[in-house]
């Protein structure tokens, strides 16, 4: 399949699943391109798309070089090690999402000159594989966070749906929804946020049902 008609069948997804949450609600979608080459994301770009997110720091430096002169929006996704984080801030991703702890918030505002956009991550199923703030701590995190490190502008927070079984199973489906409504419950209480980053390819229709407004689509998108 193109990867015109894999991006045009994702739009419409997220187009249908926007519109029976709420006809004003806008989604964005980042093209998760860790498993894609450079000229897979040029290709990708002459379809239209123009925000792709990176895991790695050295993937996102590698292919912001090689396409630089494209004008795309690139997101780090992936958590970010502490002797990382200056190459990280020369950079200068468009957005953040993997902000996981005061400690690291902290660690980047201390080697800051510049302003970096960024979301919390919680930990939102708190599972020990995945990274992230627990749903409890949250909101006091991210108040300190903006208290005490001015070179970092909070715009909101990025979950990641419970992981799924093996074999798909109505409980998993019910999990995700439950996951998905703390999340939004959570997010409506940090002050000013105004970006939810939620839902991969295998869930991302669910968390829109649930007020995600970023999605973060890979697979569907650059498998094979």
């Amino acid at each position: 399949m193109s990867f015109a008609k894999r991006l045009d069948q994702i739009i419409k997804r997220i187009e249908k699943a926007r519109l029976s949450y709420n006809r004003h609600h806008i989604v964005q979608l980042i093209a998760v391109s860790k498993y894609a080459t450079s000229q897979q994301v040029r290709a990708l770009y002459t379809c239209g798309q123009r925000a792709f997110g990176e895991n790695k720091v050295q993937d996102l430096q590698s292919k912001s070089s090689a396409l630089e002169s494209l004008p795309l929006e690139w997101h780090m996704l992936g958590s970010l090690q502490h002797n990382k984080i200056n190459k990280l801030l020369a950079l200068k991703p468009f957005l953040f999402h993997a902000l996981d702890s005061l400690q690291l918030a902290q660690a980047i505002e201390a080697r800051s000159t510049d302003t970096l956009n960024a979301l919390l991550q919680v930990n939102i199923s708190k599972e020990h594989t995945k990274s992230g703030v627990i749903p409890e701590q949250a909101l006091e995190i991210y108040t300190r966070i903006n208290q005490t490190c001015p070179h970092i502008r909070l715009k909101g927070m990025m979950v990641i749906g419970p992981t799924p079984p093996a074999t798909p199973s109505f409980s998993h489906a019910q999990a995700l929804e439950r996951a998905f409504a703390q999340a939004k419950d959570i997010f409506d209480t940090l002050p000013n946020a105004s970006i939810l980053s939620m839902g991969m390819s295998a869930d991302f229709e669910c968390a829109i049902a649930y007020g995600a407004n970023m999605v973060r689509i890979g697979q569907a998108l650059f498998a094979n």
